[in-house]
């Protein structure tokens, strides 16, 4: 790892983008170039826009890119080839491992050969999710790749048939979701810096399941830290998040989310739901809350992963 002066380093954050998350982006970005400013560096914020970026970078030259985009192109790997591309060092995953994380489908079959649990889902495409069940309820209808929870639908018994909305959503589905079975229980969360898995959250989401506004709405969820688990599933969240992270291939930072099943005869299920290669970095953000329970102060976190900046990620 580099370390780099933060006097003499010009850092260049990405945000904003054209994604269905773009206001999360700016929020995380915001916050991640208050911090780097706050640690010294040279920050310079730039607002994504798809005719523009590779010119401002051309000009700018910045000696890191911090990637705080979230969602399609910034998360998924086309920013990363971008830099690439361009030989500017660059935070978070590389190409591979981004691409991979961000399509839920495909992860789950890398998770499968690590040995790492996930529930059972299957790609089904959206005229068949509408109008019949694909699998027994409940189950779960997702984008095979977004995040924030964004057209996330649980379909239950108490559901007015199948999930007739997705055909209204086509922008952020495209032609398949995902449909995945239903795991009741609790949301988890754990991190990965470097190579190292940090605590784990318990997630207590005052709506239905950790949807958007549990995310992002102050007030929204509760997190419990440490989470009041038993150890062996504490330490099973830290070790299938840091499987996952390595299995992808990922770089920098990480955050794994579970669902972890404590009804009676459930035998304790744990499951692991994804691995978010570019994790919020908003004032309700996972990450940074897990970094200052380790001990790191946020401009701190943001050092660390401007000096961990590289390429061939």
């Amino acid at each position: 790892m580099v370390k780099r002066a933060p006097s003499e380093t010009t850092v260049a954050v990405l945000m904003g983008g054209w994604s269905a998350e773009r206001q999360v982006s700016l929020s995380s970005g915001g916050a991640c170039a208050h911090a780097l400013a706050e640690a010294g560096f040279k920050v310079v914020p730039i607002d994504v826009k798809r005719d523009r970026i590779v010119s401002i970078l051309q000009d700018l030259r910045p000696d890191v890119a911090f990637n705080a985009l979230h969602g399609k192109w910034g998360e998924d790997g086309c920013c990363s080839a971008m830099l690439e591309t361009l030989e500017i060092p660059y935070t978070h995953s590389g190409v591979l491992a981004s691409s991979l994380a961000m399509h839920k489908e495909l992860s789950k079959t890398v998770f499968r050969a690590a040995g790492i649990p996930v529930a059972e889902s299957k790609l089904v495409d959206l005229e068949t999710v509408a109008t019949q069940h694909p699998m027994p309820l409940p189950y779960v209808v997702k984008p095979v790749a977004e995040g924030s929870s964004f057209g996330v639908h649980i379909v239950t018994s108490a559901s007015n048939g199948p999930a007739v909305m997705v055909l209204e959503q086509r922008e952020i589905f495209g032609s398949h979701a995902m449909v995945e079975r239903f795991v009741p229980g609790r949301e988890l969360t754990c991190a990965v810096i470097g190579d190292v898995a940090l605590g784990v959250i318990d997630i207590v989401s005052k709506g239905v399941f950790y949807d958007y506004v549990a995310k992002y709405a102050p007030g929204g969820s509760q997190h419990i830290l440490p989470a009041d688990i038993p150890n062996d599933i504490y330490r099973k969240c830290q070790q299938y998040s840091l499987m996952a992270h390595k299995a992808l291939g990922c770089r920098g930072v990480s955050r794994a989310d579970f669902r972890y099943n404590d009804k009676p005869g459930a035998e304790g299920e744990l499951i692991l739901l994804e691995i978010n290669t570019q994790p919020g970095m908003t004032g309700t953000s996972l990450v940074p809350e897990l970094a200052a329970h380790a001990g790191h102060s946020f401009p701190e976190l943001v050092t660390w992963m401007v000096d961990d900046a590289s390429l061939d990620r």
